[in-house]
């Protein structure tokens, strides 16, 4: 039996207050000496019995007076000595703010709640070790980034709790929390390929940017790499074609995880064969439209034209409208022209954006059998890909790029053709 569990709750907590203190102590006493006394006051053992003090006033009052009593004293403790350090001309509060932190450790440990009291801890320690990247990090925010953000927590976590789980209209078989879960899902996929883009690989080059930008939409990043490719005659377009091709190959990745995370794992594994087939035909087009060799222009290693980020409330409410416009419309197109009117309007759907009538098909409780929603699926990832073929000509008009396009129009050819075939 291990030795912890041989020992007294009250004598863990100890033993685990006076550890954690000392690893804490230890990590201010660094960060101390790396910044020049930046923590003026005490030392490790400062810190530790800091922590431990906490703990012995928790443990004699269980109803936490006297702990609160000698937490009001370290509040004291952190306004005199912040005021001190005012007339230094040393304006930080995190000397203050390290006192009221490690002081509740023990009292956490007496909760007996070892993965929050590490989680707290750990926290602490990352915001003291991880100094120079939390900066570097805070310098590269773009303006109105924490806005973001809040947005996404907001849709995240408010909205979606706060709507019923019942259908919108007796006619449409989709309750409005499916409406809002298909919103936080493609807000997610789409959010977490813009952060990846924009913060930790932003040097990531041409093939790079294609990949992430088609996580976060194929059209938009063949929209901005067509661009670029036609702004930057001086470049080799190569690069550009093969990350035009590399986004629609994102299509389908984004496509199928948003299908199974929302619980439709039948209809994605249906659409897997179909799905890699095309993008390893996607792939090899890829492949043989890049260059060999490394390009010397730094202009056409990066794209200058970042892609915006996706969580806008107008951008959710579009989708939400969409949704329902699509549900609406399929209802009433399977209803007069079945499966074969289906498959006409998921051809029509893929020239605008596909996401919202594939979610809303899949959602919905509509009288056509899983072949045909698949079939719908393909078609409608086929002409959306012809959409962006058309894009990457239009908008570039240089040598290769129709490469790329007739690349596309063959792996819509091939999606078609195996939606034929089933």
């Amino acid at each position: 039996m291990p030795i912890l569990a041989e020992l007294s709750p009250l004598l863990t907590a100890f033993f685990a207050t006076v550890l954690l203190g000392f690893v804490l102590g230890l990590e201010v006493h660094r960060y101390r000496r790396t910044n020049h006394n930046d923590l003026g006051f005490g030392s490790t053992r400062t810190i530790t019995l800091l922590a431990l003090s906490g703990f012995v006033l928790a443990a004699i009052d269980p109803g936490l007076r006297l702990f609160m009593a000698g937490y009001i004293i370290v509040g004291i403790l952190s306004i005199v000595y912040y005021w001190s350090r005012l007339q230094h001309d040393e304006q930080t509060l995190l000397p203050a703010l390290i006192m009221l932190l490690i002081y509740p450790v023990g009292a956490l440990a007496l909760q007996h709640n070892q993965p929050l009291l590490i989680l707290y801890v750990v926290i602490i320690l990352l915001m003291l070790g991880e100094k120079p990247l939390i900066r570097h990090f805070s310098d590269q925010l773009r303006d109105g980034e924490a806005i973001t953000l809040a947005k996404f927590l907001i849709m995240v976590g408010l909205i979606l709790p706060m709507l019923p789980n019942q259908v919108i209209t007796p006619s449409l078989a989709v309750t409005w929390n499916q409406l809002w879960l298909a919103v936080v899902a493609v807000s997610s996929i789409s959010y977490a390929g813009y952060l990846v883009q924009t913060y930790f690989l932003p040097q990531g080059g041409v093939i790079l940017a294609g990949l992430l930008g088609g996580v976060y939409s194929s059209t938009a990043a063949t929209v901005v790499l067509a661009r670029e490719a036609q702004q930057n005659p001086q470049a080799d377009v190569r690069p550009y074609a093969s990350a035009v091709i590399l986004a629609s190959v994102m299509m389908y990745a984004r496509l199928l995880v948003l299908i199974a995370t929302l619980g439709h794992t039948g209809i994605a594994w249906r659409l897997l064969p179909s799905f890699l087939l095309a993008v390893l035909a996607a792939l090899g087009f890829a492949w043989y439209l890049h260059p060999r060799k490394n390009i010397a222009a730094p202009t056409s290693d990066q794209p200058s034209t970042p892609l915006r980020h996706p969580l806008e409330f107008s951008t959710a409410l579009i989708f939400s409208g969409l949704f329902v416009f699509f549900a609406v419309l399929t209802q009433i197109v399977i209803t007069r022209f079945g499966s074969t009117g289906l498959h006409w309007l998921a051809f029509m759907v893929g020239f605008s954006d596909i996401d919202p009538f594939i979610l809303s098909l899949l959602d919905g409780h509509y009288k056509v059998n899983a072949d045909n929603i698949v079939n719908a699926i393909l078609i409608a990832t086929a002409s959306n890909n012809l959409l962006k073929a058309i894009y990457a000509v239009i908008i570039t008009r240089r040598s290769h790029m129709p490469q790329a396009s007739a690349a596309l129009c063959l792996v819509s050819a091939l999606s078609l053709g195996y939606a034929w075939i089933i």
